[in-house]
C-alpha cells in the first residue's frame, strides 16, 4: 500500500517490482498519482497482470486474514534485518516526501525500517522490503528460473 504517491516512476518501479516478487497487488491513496498516472513506467506492463488500485483511506483494502506492516523511520520500530515477515502482509509504505500518519503508524500491527543512513527513495525501499522477505521464505532459485526472468537478449551461462 502506497500513501499519496507523486511519481509516476516510483509506482511504475514498484509494479515492476510487484511483479518480480509475486505480489497480489498493489493500493494507493491520495490524488498526486492519478493525475500523473500516464506517464507510469512500469516498462513490463504489470499493471495489466497485477491491479493497481486507488483505495481512501488504504485502510479499507487490508485483505482478510493480512497483518499490516508499517514501513518507516520511527523510533522503537523494528531494523529489517530482525524481522519475520508474516505469511500474508499488508505494507504500507509512506509518501516520497512526507511519513506515515500516527493514525496508520498505530493501525499497523507491526513497524518496521529498513536501516540506512538517510532515507531511501520509495520503490528502493519497496524493492529491499520484497526482496527481504523472499530471502527469509527458504526460496531458492534455479537455471529455469533464470532462463524465464531474463533478457531475450541473454544466453549467457557460467563458465
Amino acid at each position: 500500500a502506497l500513501v499519496n504517491p507523486k511519481s509516476p516512476e516510483n509506482v511504475g518501479h514498484i509494479m515492476r517490482a510487484a511483479g518480480c516478487f509475486g505480489v497480489s497487488g498493489v493500493f494507493y491513496s491520495g490524488q498526486r498519482f492519478h493525475y500523473a498516472r500516464q506517464f507510469i513506467t512500469d516498462t513490463k506492463d504489470t499493471h495489466e497482470r497485477i491491479p493497481l488500485t486507488h483505495c481512501d483511506p488504504l485502510q479499507n483494502a487490508l485483505p482478510p486474514g493480512a497483518i499490516p506492516v508499517a514501513v518507516e523511520l520511527v523510533e522503537g520500530a523494528t531494523p529489517l534485518m530482525d524481522y519475520v515477515h508474516p505469511p500474508q502482509a499488508f505494507y504500507v509504505f509512506g509518501p516520497e516526501d512526507g511519513s506515515l500518519s500516527r493514525e496508520l503508524v498505530q493501525w499497523c500491527r507491526d513497524v518496521i525500517y529498513v536501516p540506512t543512513t538517510g532515507c531511501l527513495n520509495l520503490a528502493a525501499s519497496v524493492n529491499i522490503v520484497l526482496y527481504d522477505r523472499q530471502a527469509k521464505s527458504g526460496f531458492t532459485g534455479n537455471d529455469d528460473l533464470i532462463r524465464a526472468s531474463r533478457d531475450t537478449n541473454n544466453r549467457l551461462k557460467k563458465g
